[in-house]
C-alpha cells in the first residue's frame, strides 16, 4: 500500500495533460525551477528563481526555398542557423513579477535551459501575467546561430 501512495503522489504531479510534450511544441520539463537574470547581471545573487515552472522548446533551422518556374521541383538549402523558442508557464508572486518586467523593459536577460544546461542570452518575445491567478506565460528567441 505505501508503494501505490508513493506512486500516485508522484505521477499526479508529473503527468499532467498540459505538461505533456506535443509533436509540433518540442520537449517539456514540468515542475523544474526557472532561473532568469538581467543581462547586467555578473553575480549568483542576480538570478531570480521561478519554482515549479513548466519549461518547452522548439528549435528551427532557417531553410530557404526556391521554387523555379518552369523547372524541376524545388530547392532546400540550410542556412546552418538555427533559433530557439522558450515558453515557460507557471505562478509567480506580484513581487517576482515586478522584477521580471524590469528584466523586460531593460533589454535581453539571461535565462538557464535546463535541458542543455547552459545559460542563454535571450529576448521576450512576449509576457502574460494575470494577477488574480499568480498565473505567469514567458516566451523567450534564442538566435543560436
Amino acid at each position: 500500500m505505501v508503494q501505490a501512495d508513493f506512486l500516485n503522489i508522484y505521477f499526479s504531479n508529473r503527468f499532467k495533460a498540459h505538461s505533456r510534450p506535443h509533436q509540433h511544441t518540442g520537449e517539456t520539463m514540468a515542475g523544474t525551477d526557472f532561473f532568469i537574470r538581467p543581462a547586467s547581471g555578473t553575480s549568483s545573487s542576480d538570478w531570480l528563481r521561478l519554482a515549479n515552472a513548466d519549461i518547452s522548446v522548439k528549435i528551427s533551422r532557417r531553410v530557404t526555398r526556391t521554387v523555379l518556374h518552369g523547372g524541376e521541383g524545388d530547392d532546400l538549402v540550410d542556412e546552418g542557423a538555427e533559433s530557439a523558442v522558450y515558453t515557460v508557464k507557471g505562478e509567480m508572486s506580484l513581487e517576482d513579477y515586478k522584477s521580471v518586467i524590469k528584466m523586460f523593459r531593460a533589454g535581453q536577460p539571461y535565462i538557464h535551459d535546463p535541458f542543455e544546461e547552459r545559460d542563454v542570452k535571450a529576448v521576450f518575445g512576449s509576457l502574460e501575467y494575470d494577477g488574480s491567478t499568480e498565473l505567469y506565460s514567458f516566451e523567450f528567441i534564442e538566435d543560436i546561430r
